[in-house]
């Protein structure tokens, strides 16, 4: 991605309402997945006690392994190497492939699948939403939340085929 085009997808976004729209929205499916997971923890406590190991350890594991990828790739964010003014103020440095926003939300759509698919494919639309969201915001790359995705999703799925 250049200057020129992270100034072109994030125009429409860069004032206004839609500029609020783009923030509340930020916030609000990133607290969407920090209240869903333990949601469903509780609910397979009582109703799928079989499935709460594996969707404990599963999404945690893949969230470490991915800490310590970001942190060993430690890519730029476009902020940085764009000279951009972001939508989304941050100040962090570095660590921004994959997007790990962006892979817990997908890990929590995942899990979600394992009780109800109509949920899971909900919250997999709000991670491919958070997705859009976080790189016309400019703190990632396309590149970035396709990895999150890609990742979240092979991980869960071959675990989650492996262990339940």
């Amino acid at each position: 991605m250049t200057k020129e085009l992270y100034e072109k997808i994030s125009r429409p976004f860069n004032e206004g309402t839609s500029k609020t729209l783009l923030l509340i929205t930020n916030k609000l499916l990133t607290a969407i997945g920090y209240a869903a997971y333990p949601l469903m923890l509780i609910y397979m406590f009582f109703k799928a006690p079989e499935k709460l190991v594996a969707a404990i350890l599963i999404p945690g594991t893949g969230f470490v392994l991915l800490t310590f990828v970001r942190k060993a790739i430690n890519r730029p964010r476009p902020y940085e190497a764009l000279d951009i003014n972001p939508i989304i103020k941050k100040d962090t440095k570095g660590n921004s492939m994959p997007s790990r926003h962006v892979f817990s939300m997908t890990e929590i759509a995942m899990t979600a699948f394992l009780l109800s698919p109509a949920v899971g494919g909900v919250l997999l639309f709000f991670s491919f939403t958070l997705a859009f969201i976080r790189v016309v915001g400019g703190v990632h790359y396309p590149t970035d939340v396709a990895a999150g995705i890609i990742s979240a999703v092979s991980w869960c799925s071959i675990l989650y085929m492996i262990f339940l």
